[in-house]
């Protein structure tokens, strides 16, 4: 037992001695659940208080509550994406059992999912966008980790 502790002592000095650079700089962990459950409620990953957007898609450039900022954020496509994906998978199951059970007009099922195919996905796109900004600034992508820049300002 005292072999092992020694050995962990010697192993932990001998990284700390390799990566001085990590060993000084390591920021703490930021717990990826709640950074993505606090962007799907619309509030700022980091505090949680602050609204994260100005409209609804557009995020804020930073957090008026914490100062986090946000601009470099990358969510793009993603969440469109994801929302098609849920949105199309229940909307396929849920046709296809109205379909068996009641056998609607085509004209009526046309109606139907449409509209309800639209309203879920603009219920879905916001929550699963600020989900994806939550996830980005927990695993510090595109410029959330060490102050890094790595997207210029849009004009």
């Amino acid at each position: 037992m005292k072999r092992l502790s020694s050995l962990k002592r010697k192993q932990d000095r001998l990284i700390g001695m390799a990566h001085p650079q990590e060993a000084r700089t390591a920021e703490p962990e930021r717990m990826l659940g709640l950074a993505m459950r606090r962007g799907a409620m619309g509030r700022c990953p980091n505090c949680g208080e602050a609204r994260l957007f100005t409209g609804y898609l557009k995020v804020k450039d930073h957090c008026p509550n914490c100062g986090e900022a946000f601009h470099h954020h990358r969510a793009d496509d993603g969440p469109a994406y994801v929302t098609i994906l849920i949105v199309s998978h229940i909307a396929v199951a849920v046709m296809l059992s109205v379909y068996t059970i009641y056998r609607p007009s085509s004209e009526v099922m046309i109606a139907i999912f449409l509209g309800g195919s639209l309203v879920a996905s603009l219920i879905l796109l916001p929550i699963i966008k600020g989900a994806f900004v939550g996830l980005q600034w927990a695993k510090r992508m595109h410029g959330f980790g060490q102050g890094g820049e790595d997207r210029p300002n849009e004009p």
